[in-house]
């Protein structure tokens, strides 16, 4: 089928759930996620104005589950009962996986990426040369770049509704320090720095303090911002609190050597990763 007739297929089927059981609505969606495990479609693609998040593509994801059965897997002494199965031929793809790390099918890794004893969920991409460290966790339908680290214990949150919804997005070239938490599609620029147990939601305030007044921005990290976990004053009728916040403490060096610019703003700027 072509794509639009894919697209058609499927988010009809999403509409009214009784076409799962016309054969050709049932062959879209597996289709769908044949080409998505594939990395042919994925569920968001940067565009000039920003990420465009294909829809449909999430609703061929989320119909999937309602097509497929709970199954026995065995891997080794190693027992699943699940109804996704692990992805196959990474050997021919390049990607390293670790035991016990794992990736579900319906996700794709570039060439050249590497998986620690972590998970990188349906409908998730993790670009070239990305290392997804010890018990990181990548979303379903996460989007993560390039040469990007995921720190151990890292929680890059999915997101599957409503399928309009923009995914977590970690763009090209960023660090992100142990335990950082980064939800509800929130974007990270390219080659930020995010030092350890930041937390970030739609809802968090991102606090530039580097001028002579705050700056603050929500559900977006600017490149090559470097970020620590920080606290603000917020009163309440019970009296005044401190509720977490992000602080830009300064910015990443502009150059073609981007390990030398990491080194670089972990030590001026004292990050803890």
């Amino acid at each position: 089928m072509s794509l639009d007739e894919l697209q058609a297929r499927v988010s009809a089927a999403y509409a009214d759930r009784q076409k799962l059981k016309e054969p050709s609505h049932a062959a879209a969606v597996r289709e769908t996620l044949e080409l998505l495990d594939r990395g042919v479609l994925r569920v968001a693609q940067k565009g000039p104005d920003g990420w465009d998040v294909n829809a449909w593509v999430k609703e061929a994801i989320l119909l999937y589950f309602a097509l497929s059965d709970m199954q026995t897997m065995e891997v080794g002494p190693f027992e699943f009962y699940d109804k996704i199965p692990l992805k196959k031929g990474l050997a021919e793809a390049g990607v390293r996986v670790v035991p016990p790390g794992a990736v579900r099918y319906g996700a794709f890794c570039e060439r050249g990426a590497v998986v620690m004893p972590g998970y990188v969920n349906i409908g998730a991409r993790v670009g070239a040369g990305t290392m997804v460290d010890t018990w990181a966790t990548v979303g379903s339908c996460a989007q993560v770049g390039a040469n990007v680290h995921l720190s151990g214990g890292v929680g890059l949150g999915g997101v599957l509704e409503p399928p309009s919804a923009r995914p977590v997005i970690i763009e090209d070239g960023a660090f992100i320090g142990s335990r950082c938490v980064v939800v509800e599609g929130v974007v990270v620029g390219e080659q930020a720095v995010l030092g350890a147990n930041t937390v970030l939601t739609a809802s968090t305030a991102i606090i530039d303090v580097t001028g002579p007044t705050e700056v603050v921005h929500k559900g977006r990290i600017p490149p090559r911002s470097v970020v620590i976990p920080g606290t603000r004053a917020k009163r309440f009728a019970a009296g005044e609190y401190q509720i977490p916040c992000a602080l830009i403490i300064g910015t990443r060096s502009a150059t073609t050597d981007q390990k030398t610019s990491l080194n670089q703003a972990l030590r001026d700027f004292a990050v803890s990763v």
